[in-house]
């Protein structure tokens, strides 16, 4: 069942969405689960997936995102609204960052990605397609690391009291990293959110597992509406 293996950014969505739209959310979710019983080899297309595809590749110099969006929009006109969006967002971020910090930028050789598993609710939080990259000349000594996870929604805003259940599921979910390193960005609205401006307060672990045991029991409710 999909609302026990869910990607992180999915939660934070829904953590905060407006009780009218948690349920059309959440009926969404269930209808997309019926359809993958019935219809095993149907996938769901991912909306995103293309565009931060182009963002990583942009980070890395190996395209330009604008002229990237542009032909993702020619080949898919359902793309044309958010796309400008999300690029002009993450190029305002990311322009912001090279102007603080003009030094060489390289991607991870490897993908990072983990399952954290939280027990007490048997279900697992994805945490995948980070834009992960090493930052300075490593012949002038040890790079930084910065490890960047993607909100996409347009609605609603990632507020800081979420995005900080957010970056204490990726610091759980990532030990091998160190925290300072790790970041949410809120794509369209070019905010990013790190522990150093978002300290934890010791009670995340506790939010995150009651906002989300909470949501498992409103799918299950309406789930039995569906037969």
């Amino acid at each position: 069942m999909s609302i026990r293996i869910i990607h992180l950014r999915k939660l934070l969505r829904a953590f905060n969405e407006p009780n009218n739209r948690k349920v059309t959310l959440l009926r969404g979710d269930i209808r997309m689960e019926l359809k993958k019983q019935t219809r095993p080899s149907s996938k769901g297309g991912d909306f995103h997936g293309p565009f931060w595809s182009d963002a990583k590749n942009h980070a890395s110099g190996k395209i330009d995102l604008s002229i990237a969006t542009l032909n993702r929009i020619a080949s898919n006109e359902a793309r044309g609204r958010l796309y400008p969006e999300l690029t002009d967002g993450f190029l305002e971020w990311w322009h912001n960052k090279r102007r603080t910090r003009n030094e060489p930028i390289t991607a991870f050789p490897y993908s990072v990605k983990k399952r954290y598993v939280i027990n007490q609710l048997d279900a697992i939080v994805k945490v995948e397609n980070l834009l992960s990259v090493m930052i300075g000349d490593p012949k002038n000594g040890e790079q930084e690391k910065r490890l960047v996870y993607p909100y996409f929604s347009e609605e609603p805003i990632l507020d800081e009291k979420t995005a900080r259940l957010g970056l204490w599921l990726l610091s759980e979910a990532l030990p091998e990293y160190d925290p300072k390193d790790l970041r949410i960005l809120d794509v369209i609205r070019a905010r990013a959110f790190s522990l150093s401006e978002s300290p934890l307060t010791g009670t995340e672990e506790y939010e995150f597992v009651k906002k989300y045991a909470k949501l498992i029991d409103e799918w299950e409710q309406l789930r039995q509406e569906y037969g």
